[in-house]
């Protein structure tokens, strides 16, 4: 049953719970005392926003030419491995000329075929803070997405946004802050849907961690509930989820886990409220692989899009939609104006991206890198064969990009007596299997599924297969002279070593996706916690009691805790070269000896010890049976380097810290006040006219497969038996599905005040403050790029709980040549002065007039400038707004 409200907590975390946590009919779901959620019922319309008004007339259309089983069989996959091409397939609606669409991974490319880039992680490429760069992955991914017919990307991933140090999947995303993680979505977006393809923002909400994650049974292994109040949902969660929408991305992907109780692939408050109403969100909404639990129940709560088809149990050929939607349609359970709506929004978005004319078809298989294959894989043995893959290359020059990418995110924390770069003539020894390619080959794991040789990505559904990895070690003796490689995580016997000697050592971090277990490893770090593996401390230990000059290089999915070595009289430089795909050599080289100056920076902290963080966010739930096991985000808005300066414990390596080889000077700062600020924004602009999805209940013949029509076993359908139709439609009138509380089909006619566009109300984009300052390369040696990262810091005598800064706005400078300079922009709106107030259910100012400070530098503890809202001045080499009391 549902918990009871704590009156007695603050005010401001009061409310969240009355609208936010457990629905029907997982209402005897145990939660965290009260979290639960109110329902949100019917799914509201898309099509009511400017830019998809076109696709949406043109979708509903063709939906209105569709029968029945057309109309179902658009809406789910035809199964897992049991039909070709792709990781996902949907059902198609030929004879109205509808394809079959092809859904594919990864969230570093394209997945499970051949001729492609592999591109360096999301977390690589948010640790260039460089927009240029987002995008630009973004165009390299869509164009080979498109060129191997791949309708909808499966990324990019803002969740988890990194909550956890040790969660799995988090190298999928870019960094643990909400911009950092909305700006990468946007740009990455932008630039995959310029090329007609369809991105999916994922995964919505709550997946923070691997283990627990999924519903394996109903009773033995029930996912984790991520207990979240309504604020920090608002101000970090569904903050990039905001910007995706508002860039207009065409599909969203729900996540495994519960939230307050509710899973997530039929969570009606999620879904309906916050993403489609509030959000504005006119694409579709579809299942993770395999997550969806119930038919009508997910149907009712928004659910669009059921991938790749199956039961929880893959095994026979069972679908909670396909054949069984088709019968819930038929029997009044499921509206037929639900069904309307799904099948519009598909369609519409396959309209709005250009791909009813002249779109690429599939031309590979992601089951067998052969020319020939069967074409209903699962249905062996009675599968017919085919052409399958027909090996179109579709790199192009993406390996520039890609290289670019990974050069720009290396990371230098540390280069005492500026040890690099490296001259070409000293003589290297190099230490560590990270710095070779796998023996057996770079894609010898299944899906990268372990940490052998260069770590250029993480394991899972999230890798690309390589076409060939540039390791370091053949970079690095292609550059140097005098190389020595000691291919071992275990310190060697070496000859006695020379005072021009330097070590190289390679350490690696790898995590995953929770099916494969590496290590003991369960996709989380829970083994090898934030510590290297392979032994990677000793290691280094080891060199630096050896040689007099140690470099380390570390490809980690996330933060390392450095505390047994980084304080090494001998080690002098340490470069975090994150997950670099492919290009993992001349990537690295370049910075090595000189050719680029490191210009990557922390897209996460660097804490002294584990515990610098709360439990909450590094205990890992590691237990389930009968009750979700609890996940209270009791931390609220404060994780990484909010809640070290909200506690003032100092990192080892802060948010945004990245070093170069040469120096850069902040001045001449200017701000400007744009727009005037109201406590609220102005009124939402209302819904425009919906289309008209009501419709009676079709005869019973529309549902019935055609006896001509030969079926394979395994591959789901969406046709009934004529005596099946029949039953079902007989029940449309006399028999009627248990609808959860607060169930409606009349649509809401007064959606949130906080909605009105696509991400939410267009005033919460509305630029108020433009600040710029001129970045200078003050060194004499070395050109370099300089980092300008913008974090605001409300007034100090508002009521509410705010963390002191958070970041809001970054840019990157070009390359600059000594003495040169280039004047930087970056800019405030209204959103980012902004708090949600959880009473009104809208983003309010808490001051409007009050004193904003904007804080700009290279890093969150590296903030040489400070500009003051109120009175449009700047500051230079104040104390910055943190302090800390501990580990100085």
């Amino acid at each position: 049953m549902r918990t009871t409200i704590a009156f007695e907590k603050a005010t401001w975390l009061l409310l969240p719970f009355l609208v936010f946590g457990l629905a029907a009919p997982n209402e005897r779901r145990a939660t965290t005392a009260g979290y639960y959620a109110l329902p949100y019922y019917p799914a509201p319309y898309g099509g009511w926003v400017d830019e998809w008004a076109s696709s949406y007339n043109k979708a509903k259309k063709l939906v209105d030419s569709m029968t029945l089983a057309e109309k179902t069989n658009i809406t789910a996959g035809t199964g897992l491995s049991m039909a070709r091409p792709c990781n996902g397939n949907t059902g198609s609606a030929e004879r109205v000329k509808f394809p079959q669409l092809c859904l594919n991974d990864a969230a570093n490319g394209v997945r499970l075929t051949d001729n492609v880039t592999v591109f360096p992680d999301g977390i690589t490429v948010g640790a260039t803070f460089d927009k240029k760069l987002f995008y630009q992955r973004g165009v390299a991914i869509g164009k080979e997405a498109r060129g191997k017919g791949v309708n909808v990307w499966l990324g990019p991933a803002v969740g988890p946004i990194g909550r956890k140090p040790k969660g799995g999947r988090n190298w999928e995303g870019f960094g643990a802050d909400p911009v950092l993680q909305g700006i990468g979505t946007r740009e990455t977006i932008k630039g995959v849907q310029e090329q007609g393809v369809i991105a999916t923002i994922k995964h919505l909400i709550g997946n923070e961690q691997e283990m627990y994650r999924r519903q394996t049974t109903d009773i033995v292994s029930p996912a984790y509930s991520a207990n979240i109040d309504d604020r920090t949902l608002h101000e970090l969660y569904l903050w990039p989820f905001a910007e995706a929408v508002r860039a207009g991305v065409g599909a969203a992907m729900t996540a495994y886990n519960r939230v307050n109780g509710t899973i997530c692939s039929e969570h009606s408050y999620l879904i309906n409220r916050l993403l489609k109403d509030e959000l504005g969100f006119q694409g579709f909404v579809m299942t993770d692989w395999l997550s969806q639990i119930t038919g009508v129940q997910s149907a009712i709560s928004g659910m669009d899009m059921s991938m790749p088809g199956d039961t929880l149990i893959p095994l026979f050929g069972n679908s909670l939609w396909m054949y069984e939607l088709t019968r819930s349609t038929l029997n009044g359970s499921v509206p037929m104006e639900r069904l309307n709506d799904m099948a519009t929004r598909i369609v519409a978005a396959w309209y709005q991206f250009g791909q009813d004319q002249n779109y690429p078809k599939v031309n590979f298989d992601t089951n067998t890198k052969n020319a020939i294959g069967q074409l209903y894989p699962a249905a062996w043995p009675t599968s017919p064969e085919g052409v399958v893959n027909k090996f179109v290359q579709v790199q192009e020059d993406h390996d520039e990009i890609a290289r670019q990418i990974a050069q720009d995110a290396i990371t230098m924390l540390k280069n005492e007596e500026s040890l690099l770069p490296l001259s070409k003539d000293h003589p290297l020894k190099v230490f560590g299997t990270g710095a070779q390619v796998n023996s057996d080959g770079p894609n010898a794991c299944t899906d990268r599924s372990c940490n052998k040789g260069t770590l250029g990505q993480g394991w899972g559904s999230g890798t690309v297969d390589y076409m060939y990895l540039d390791d370091p070690i053949s970079a690095i003796k292609e550059q140097a002279q005098d190389v020595t490689f000691y291919n071992t995580d275990k310190f060697p016997t070496v000859p006695s070593s020379t005072d021009k000697d330097i070590a190289i050592v390679f350490i690696t971090s790898a995590s995953g996706e929770n099916q494969y277990t590496v290590e003991d490893n369960h996709g989380d770090r829970d083994k090898s916690r934030l510590n290297a593996w392979h032994d990677g401390d000793a290691l280094v230990k080891a060199a630096a009691a050896k040689y007099s000059n140690v470099v380390v290089i570390a490809h980690t999915v996330g933060p390392l805790v450095v505390e047994e070595w980084i304080s090494l009289a001998s080690v002098k430089s340490v470069l975090i070269a994150h997950l670099p795909g492919q290009e993992a050599g001349e990537s690295l080289t370049n910075v090595l000896f000189g050719a680029a100056s490191p210009c990557g920076h922390l897209p996460y902290s660097i804490t002294y010890a584990e515990n610098d963080m709360p439990d909450s966010v590094t205990d890992l739930i590691d237990s389930a049976f009968i009750d979700p096991p609890q996940d209270v985000y009791s931390e609220r808005m404060y994780i990484d380097y909010r809640w070290l300066n909200k506690e003032k414990i100092q990192p080892r390596y802060a948010f945004g810290h990245g070093l170069s080889y040469t120096t850069f000077s902040y001045t001449n700062a200017t701000i400007e006040k744009i727009t005037s600020l109201s406590k609220y924004p102005p009124a939402r602009p209302t819904k425009a006219e919906m289309l008209d999805y009501s419709q009676d209940i079709p005869d019973y013949s529309e549902a019935v497969k055609p006896q001509s029509f030969s079926t394979f076993w395994r591959y789901l359908y969406s046709w009934l038996s004529e005596s099946d139709a029949k039953a079902a439609a007989a029940k449309a009138t006399s028999s009627k599905y248990p609808y959860p509380d607060g169930y409606t089909t009349t649509q809401n006619t007064n959606p949130p005040r906080a909605g009105g566009a696509q991400g939410g109300n267009p005033a919460l984009w509305d630029e108020v403050y433009r600040i710029s300052v001129l970045v200078t390369n003050t060194g004499t040696k070395f050109s370099g790029k300089g980092s300008v990262q913008a974090y605001i810091q409300f007034p100090g005598d508002i009521e509410h709980d705010v963390p002191i800064i958070q970041l809001r706005d970054f840019e990157k400078t070009a390359k600059l040549a000594p003495g040169e300079s280039e004047r930087v922009e970056v800019a405030l709106t209204r959103k980012d002065l902004s708090i949600w107030d959880v009473s009104v259910q809208d983003w309010v100012v808490p001051d409007p007039d009050g004193d904003y400070k904007v804080w700009l530098g290279a890093a969150s503890d590296d903030l040489a400038v400070v500009c003051y809202g109120i009175d449009s001045s700047c500051d230079y080499d104040t104390d910055g707004p943190v302090s800390y009391t501990s580990k100085v």
